[in-house]
């Protein structure tokens, strides 16, 4: 048993420590691009667990981001202290998931996909609406985070923010899917039918853990509106949340290194077609004409070649899962 977990914890430390060495290490223009990176690993962490065991696709995961940005602007700008700001945003994401989660999860399928999509469509219109929203031009002037004194005043110092928050979530969701309702995900995650009849409450457990994966979307949201400083409809695109589900499909649904994985090699895509789109002599719709593109091209291969994704092919895997395909315990 140690000669398996060994690997698996040592590879681990290995990509904790590169992880932490890079804000430090990286330009000071790509800083706010790893930040970034980040925000988005942990909202697909969520995303995958989503996908990975209740079964449920969602194409409005940045609506949870959204709310989550929202509520920590609102919050902070009406004199609230900043670290409640962004505690409270995970915390309302997940109850508004909570909430709509009780009809929204009686559909399946294309379905869900696209209620949760018209969900995302709906509040963008709302908040563009709105004059207490800050209607088209977002929220100005959200204040830096300020945690006992200490003020996040730089790019460096959101990345370690959002890395221990991405660490959080990561063990969160491992501790969650490794206790006794866990046991009801991975038979949820095997068959539906299967679960149900075994005494798994189906309903109650997907009902958790899409609000599960809403808080993580709005912890991600909260610490965004710190980090850019304000929070506009503009900046929760419909087309953020194809790319969130891009990720979990080329990461791999249901594991820890997926979430890492489909983060790190979409936002750098993503990067390289922006500054591609944006050259001189390119048309202003460059950038999201080529991404629509690459996101269908990409998810293509990944069904015809690649189905469970980049993590399932590396042998060093930490998934959420239990065990491994050799039955041995994955922790």
């Amino acid at each position: 048993m140690t000669v398996t977990r060994s690997p698996r914890a040592l590879a681990t430390v290995l990509v904790a420590g590169v992880a932490a060495a890079m804000p430090l290490l990286l330009p000071e223009s790509q800083v706010s691009v790893y930040v970034l990176l980040l925000l988005a690993a942990i909202v697909v962490t969520g995303l995958s667990l989503l996908m990975g065991y209740g079964g449920q696709v969602s194409l409005g995961q940045a609506s949870f981001y959204m709310i989550g940005g929202y509520s920590a602007a609102l919050l902070s700008v009406h004199g609230q202290p900043t670290w409640l700001a962004l505690l409270a945003a995970p915390v309302i994401a997940a109850a508004a998931a909570a909430l709509i989660g009780v009809p929204l999860l009686r559909l399946r399928g294309h379905h869900l996909a696209f209620a949760t999509l018209a969900v995302q469509l709906i509040l963008l219109s709302l908040a563009g609406r709105q004059e207490w929203a800050g209607g088209d031009i977002g929220l100005q002037g959200v204040p830096r985070l300020e945690v006992a004194g200490y003020e996040f005043a730089d790019d460096v110092s959101y990345a370690y923010l959002a890395l221990g928050a991405l660490g959080v979530v990561a063990l969160i969701a491992r501790n969650v899917v490794h206790s006794r309702p866990g046991r009801g995900l991975r038979a949820l995650a095997t068959s539906e039918v299967a679960a149900e009849s075994s005494g798994v409450p189906v309903a109650g457990y997907k009902l958790a853990v899409f609000s599960l994966s809403a808080g993580f979307a709005g912890l991600a949201g909260g610490v965004y509106a710190f980090f850019i400083g304000y929070v506009a409809p503009g900046s929760f695109p419909v087309l953020l949340s194809f790319e969130y589900v891009v990720m979990v499909v080329i990461g791999g649904a249901g594991t820890v290194w997926g979430a890492l994985l489909g983060a790190t090699v979409i936002t750098l895509l993503l990067q390289l077609l922006n500054d591609i789109g944006t050259m001189e002599g390119m048309p202003a719709s460059a950038p999201s004409v080529l991404s629509y593109a690459v996101y269908g091209l990409l998810l293509v291969l990944a069904m015809l070649f690649m189905p469970q994704g980049l993590a399932r092919g590396i042998p060093l895997k930490v998934r959420f899962r239990g065990r491994d395909r050799t039955g041995a315990d994955a922790s």
